[in-house]
């Protein structure tokens, strides 16, 4: 829901820290010249303006929920600059979902305004995208699947309750692992911060990032607790990431 979240007057909340400030998670790859998102999330727009995105090449989804696609009709402007549809890459279920959100994308009836064009590539596999190869991570995000994805030497994988082992077998050898990592109480959907922790001893990544993180986990407190190779991932976060 974003920190500070709405109608909530906690400590968190109320902090100011300018990094206990949080949009909803989203990841940006730039390579070559190239621009690849992953999830547009509700503050797309802010994030594309934030970072002076004056390209995009194409969107990579992890899901269909709310928090990871309602940004899909910001990218109107790229459509108008690059004279072009956007490639959008997502597994079948989250395409469903697309489609049914953003009807008015797909149906084809005519319209006397802009509308987002996208151009719709379906995950089955490891793709490459203008020279980089995505691996897909499946994963169990409560009753659903999701995707995480791994990138050369670096993986992002949001939104999950569990990893199973045949994708954890594709995680390994990381310089940075970005996980999700709601809260400290277990939550049905979510990997929480000890369950996150796990995971990390598990993988061995180099550097570990939590991401998702709702108003529960203050950054500086939190980041006193964590490993000296785990951190709070922030808006506005850079890693050089070896392809």
């Amino acid at each position: 829901m974003g920190v500070p979240t709405l109608a909530c007057h906690c400590a968190v909340c109320e902090s100011s820290d300018p990094l206990d400030k949080r949009t909803r998670p989203s990841v940006l790859l730039s390579y070559g010249g190239r621009n690849v998102v992953i999830d547009t999330t509700p503050d797309f727009r802010f994030q594309a303006m934030r970072v002076r995105l004056d390209r995009l090449d194409a969107v990579v989804y992890t899901h269909g929920h709310a928090d990871h696609i309602l940004g899909l009709d910001d990218i109107r402007p790229y459509n108008l600059k690059q004279r072009g549809p956007i490639p959008v890459y997502a597994a079948p279920e989250t395409i469903a979902v697309l489609k049914r959100q953003f009807a008015y994308i797909f149906d084809d009836a005519p319209s006397v305004s802009s509308v987002p064009g996208v151009e719709v590539h379906t995950i089955d596999g490891p793709f490459a995208l203008f020279g980089t190869t995505f691996v897909p991570i499946p994963a169990i995000h409560g009753p659903q699947p999701v995707l995480g994805f791994r990138f050369g030497k670096a993986a992002y994988i949001t939104d999950f309750s569990q990893v199973p082992d045949t994708s954890k077998l594709m995680l390994q050898d990381l310089d940075d692992l970005i996980l999700d990592a709601l809260r400290y109480v277990p939550h049905p959907m979510h990997s929480n911060v000890e369950q996150s922790l796990a995971l990390v001893e598990e993988l061995k990544p180099r550097r570990a990032w939590f991401t998702h993180i709702c108003h529960d986990l203050g950054h500086v407190a939190a980041n006193a607790l964590l490993p000296p190779n785990v951190r709070l991932a922030f808006d506005g976060l850079q890693l050089k990431v070896e392809f």
